[in-house]
């Protein structure tokens, strides 16, 4: 799962960072408005936490701007406590909620949870598919309710394919969804923490299919 986080405040910013890797996500940070506009329309993001007082771009238009390419990605609003009017206007825009600052980052969270959920089109923290099962909340994996011990890279690899389960996702999607700017990952690498996940994960009747040259794909095997 991959957010941006869209924030002017350094200090604030960095807390963000902190928090939300340590939950498990791959988390990259603008500083500005014209930033996070590019950010948006060159890479694909899960989510979006976006500062309405930025720089260069005020959040109101990085906003307007991303709904008006037909993103539907799921945005949480940053704001100061009394500007009652730029949350309705960030609403009444497209985003999807809003904390006011200063905030508990255990509520942030939560919050990044439900939107999250809600981006998928599910109201439960748990993504099943047949014996398999993923807890978003807890980071956890299960098969037949039985923990798979999982590293935080097999697990958001397996977070991802879950999301996407029976359909194909290719390397470069695998890479855009589960790395950050800077980080380098080869398809190679890719190629082993798939090999890895497979070795915990196919011990009943699912499996990751192997598309040669385009992908790979969680599949039910039929019976």
């Amino acid at each position: 799962m991959r957010i941006l986080i869209a924030e002017d405040d350094q200090v604030l910013a960095d807390g963000l960072l902190r928090s939300l890797r340590s939950a498990g996500y791959a988390v990259d940070h603008v500083g500005s408005g014209s930033e996070a506009d590019a950010a948006l329309a060159a890479h694909e993001f899960d989510m979006l936490i976006l500062d309405l007082g930025l720089p260069k771009l005020h959040g109101l238009e990085v906003l307007k701007k991303l709904r008006g390419r037909g993103s539907s990605v799921p945005v949480l609003i940053l704001t100061a406590a009394d500007s009652i009017e730029q949350r309705v206007k960030g609403l009444d825009f497209g985003a999807d909620d809003y904390m006011a600052k200063p905030f508990s980052l255990q509520e942030l969270e939560a919050r990044v949870r439900a939107l999250t959920r809600r981006g998928l089109g599910s109201a439960s923290a748990i993504i099943r598919h047949g014996p398999l099962s993923f807890d978003a909340t807890g980071r956890v994996a299960y098969i037949n309710d039985l923990m798979i011990d999982l590293s935080a890279r097999e697990l958001s690899l397996l977070e991802v394919l879950l999301q996407r389960a029976g359909r194909l996702v290719s390397k470069d999607q695998l890479v855009e969804r589960l790395c950050e700017w800077g980080e380098e990952v080869s398809n190679n690498a890719i190629e082993v923490y798939i090999h890895r996940l497979r070795k915990k994960i196919e011990q009943g009747p699912i499996r990751i299919a192997t598309v040669r040259g385009l992908g790979y794909c969680l599949e039910k095997i039929p019976g």
